[in-house]
């Protein structure tokens, strides 16, 4: 980071178009940044200040003010404790902020080997394979291990952190990108949201390495995206900020995803024979799943050890990469073996109950579906029992999606709490049970998520397989504009399965 003076900033806006007025005199534009921020709380001296968010109350400017601020950026003009105060009008903040972050910390990705990974369900799990893939080949030459930016969990090498956001905001990430830089690492796995091509908080950054999964319909909602056109064409966005390009040739829409790739090359993977990247010959064996993999370099035999036939995609998303980035085949081998995602297809047993619960991440029409047809196929002579929620206010047809699917391969559900937000947690579970009802699955609404998983548990039996989707190892709830700690899933099934 260098410090530059405020004309700078300015100037780098204007290029950009972005101005839409000022109010700087000479004085405020040969006045030095010393730090850029959008948290009032966490301004400091010398520092330029970014109003931004629909939750933005002017009492955040004026504490910013009073901690050091020396100009703001916003989208409206304030009236603050100092008629006088500096302010950059702009036509869109998220844009501005993009390119500001991008600035103040002279573009830190340029010089990490930076892996983006999109799509609907599997983000988190190819991140994970990557990272463990690459700290086994990182360490075998005494290197730091890489870095990580996911739903689960933030690790720059300075920050380490659960998530709870799947991308950060622009100014968040680029900080991370810096800390990663200035730890040491090398390479950093990122999952990039929808949300997070559609507001520009990747702008301006281009990745070596860029993978898209696979499309199905998710966040639509009046607060996401208005439709599934909106939503994929935001992921799309992804294919034109790499070098390669990582395609998923088993994908809805792959040829569409497949030419929205310009000026990068394109790697295919998948379990179709004319995928780049084929995986064939998928057995499930007693400690994990084997699959074989052709590429035009080698064939190999690979193994995961982590339940669900579903994630040999992931795994071959991960192989694609590798072989994009020249990865040898051991640390493939041996990352992809040994690789865990926290609070991902993680499998526990009662010790004289017998009764198996998984616990999963899955929140969406794909993963769901995925998970409750991999689990009939592994346990053909169970019966399932099903523990869920939705989000408030946010990806509003899951509400139906996932109801259906869970009342279609359930003998019983267990509606309850996740992250209700700015809603009314009941009138989200009354809206589920709505959708419930429709399929004839018995059901009962348990708000409190601790008493809905003993509960579940109680029940269960040898014969009985538990679902537990949505919260993994996520310590927190939102409720309101809050996010409350609380016990994971994890630690409410270690209590009562045992």
């Amino acid at each position: 980071m260098r410090e530059r003076k405020l004309q700078d900033y300015l100037s780098i806006l204007e290029e950009q178009a972005l101005v839409e007025s000022t109010y700087l005199g000479k004085d405020s534009l040969n006045m030095y940044v010393s730090y850029l921020s959008y948290n009032s709380k966490d301004m400091k001296e010398g520092g330029l200040f970014i109003c931004k968010g629909a939750h933005f109350l002017p009492e955040y400017l004026d504490e910013a003010i009073d901690k050091g601020a020396i100009c703001y950026i916003s989208e409206i003009e304030y009236d603050t404790k100092n008629p006088d105060f500096p302010y950059i009008i702009v036509s869109d903040i998220r844009h501005a902020m993009a390119i500001l972050a991008n600035f103040y910390y002279d573009e830190p990705w340029k010089k990490l080997k930076l892996i983006g990974i999109t799509g609907t369900k599997g983000k988190s799990t190819t991140t994970y394979y990557m990272k463990y893939i690459l700290d086994h080949y990182l360490n075998s030459m005494d290197k730091p291990e890489s870095a990580i930016i996911s739903s689960i969990e933030v690790d720059d090498g300075v920050i380490k952190e659960e998530s709870h956001i799947t991308t950060p905001e622009a100014l968040m990430l680029q900080r991370h990108f810096h800390n990663a830089l200035e730890s040491g690492k090398e390479y950093l796995t990122m999952e990039v949201s929808s949300q997070a091509l559609k507001y520009h908080r990747t702008l301006g950054v281009t990745f070596d390495v860029a993978c898209f999964l696979n499309i199905g319909e998710d966040h639509i909602s009046p607060i996401e995206h208005c439709d599934f056109d909106d939503y994929f064409d935001a992921k799309l966005k992804l294919m034109s900020q790499c070098k390669v390009a990582c395609v998923n040739i088993n994908s809805n829409h792959a040829d569409e995803i497949c030419d929205s790739v310009l000026g990068a090359k394109l790697i295919t993977f998948g379990t179709d024979e004319m995928a780049d990247i084929y995986g064939y010959r998928i057995v499930k064996e007693a400690d994990g799943i084997s699959f074989m993999v052709r590429t035009p370099k080698f064939t190999e035999q690979f193994k995961i050890s982590m339940a669900g036939f579903f994630n040999v995609e992931n795994a071959l998303a991960a192989i694609a990469i590798c072989y994009a980035l020249d990865i040898p085949i051991e640390s493939i081998y041996e990352g992809l073996l040994n690789a865990r995602v926290p609070g991902r297809m993680e499998v526990f047993v009662g010790k004289n109950s017998k009764t198996i619960v998984i616990v999963d991440y899955a929140h969406n029409r794909m993963s769901f579906e995925k998970l409750f047809t991999s689990t009939i196929k592994e346990y053909p002579d169970k019966k399932i029992i099903a523990i869920y929620g939705c989000p408030g206010k946010k990806a509003i047809a899951r509400r139906q999606e996932l109801s259906e699917i869970a009342g279609r391969y359930s003998k019983k559900i267990y509606i309850t709490e996740e992250d209700p937000g700015e809603e009314p947690l009941l009138d989200i579970c009354n809206e589920i049970a709505k959708y419930v009802r429709r399929t004839g699955c018995p059901y009962e609404i348990i708000p409190d998520r601790e008493e809905a998983i003993r509960k579940a548990i109680e029940e269960g039996d040898g014969n009985t397989v538990i679902l537990l989707t949505g919260k993994g190892r996520e310590t927190r709830q939102k409720r309101g504009t809050d996010y409350i700690d609380c016990p994971s899933d994890v630690d409410y099934v270690l209590k009562y399965l045992n």
